[in-house]
């Protein structure tokens, strides 16, 4: 329907007897046609006016400044972008979880194609938080054992996707079978039960992320994703983004 958006209105006759019992008589639909040479209405203009100038002047406040630009697509095994979210996210969301539970967020776990913007050098702005995420996602942690780190850990190296994880280290062989895998500097064990920070869409099964349930336990922390983002811009002054070590193929 590119570049027309139909509108579909449907007019319903309702006939009225003495005693204002209401029957349906009729339902018919008519197709109207929405184009850009629509003309525009100046009295709607003029009453949108100061919410549209109020909203963009929030959105173009500046909170922080990109050193470089960063993108999703720039390495197929951890990207600058992808390590920047996964650790900012990571960041706001530990102390949060400690408080409520006396417990640390051991690694996170999210996926390349939340990442919806390129991050531009220059200033970073709330409107930045919104391209980037523009999802109303929500963060949770969820508690899982073994089985379902070791189908996390063969989803995430079967994948053609660098998806952001944060405090997990992985390395796999020119096959991409595993050589290496840690948490926080530590071999997995697998005997133990992990607290995995994602977001309440791949928690649910989105992207085929299958493995966080079932689970001992969910936590939800009740903060969207988008909303890690925008405290750590604002506390941060110049975001530095690189790719790293943290999920690496080697010969």
């Amino acid at each position: 329907m590119n570049p027309k958006h139909l509108f579909f209105v449907l007019t319903v006759l309702v006939f009225f007897s003495c005693n204002q019992t209401k029957h349906l008589y009729k339902i018919e639909g008519k197709q109207i046609s929405i184009t850009d040479s629509l003309p525009s209405n100046s009295e709607i203009d003029s009453f949108i006016k100061p919410y549209h100038d109020h909203l963009n002047q929030s959105l173009d406040s500046v909170l922080s400044y990109s050193a470089d630009t960063y993108t999703k697509e720039d390495s197929p095994f951890n990207t600058a972008i992808g390590n920047f979210m996964a650790d900012a996210i990571y960041e706001q969301s530990n102390p949060i979880f400690k408080k409520r539970t006396g417990k640390d967020i051991d690694f996170v776990m999210l996926n390349h194609g939340s990442i919806r913007s390129i991050l531009s050098k220059g200033n970073i702005t709330i409107r930045t938080a919104y391209e980037l995420m523009p999802f109303e996602n929500t963060v949770v942690v969820t508690a899982i054992k073994g089985e379902q780190i070791k189908e996390l850990l063969k989803y995430l190296t079967a994948s053609s996707k660098a998806h952001p994880i944060s405090k997990l280290k992985v390395t796999v062989d020119k096959d991409f079978n595993i050589v290496s895998a840690a948490v926080r500097g530590q071999p997995i064990d697998y005997n133990k039960t992990y607290y995995v920070l994602t977001n309440n869409y791949l928690y649910n099964g989105g992207d085929h992320m299958t493995f966080f349930q079932p689970n001992d336990t969910v936590y939800s922390l009740d903060y969207k994703v988008r909303n890690a983002l925008l405290d750590y811009f604002i506390k941060t002054d110049t975001i530095r983004a690189a790719i790293d070590d943290r999920y690496m193929q080697i010969e």
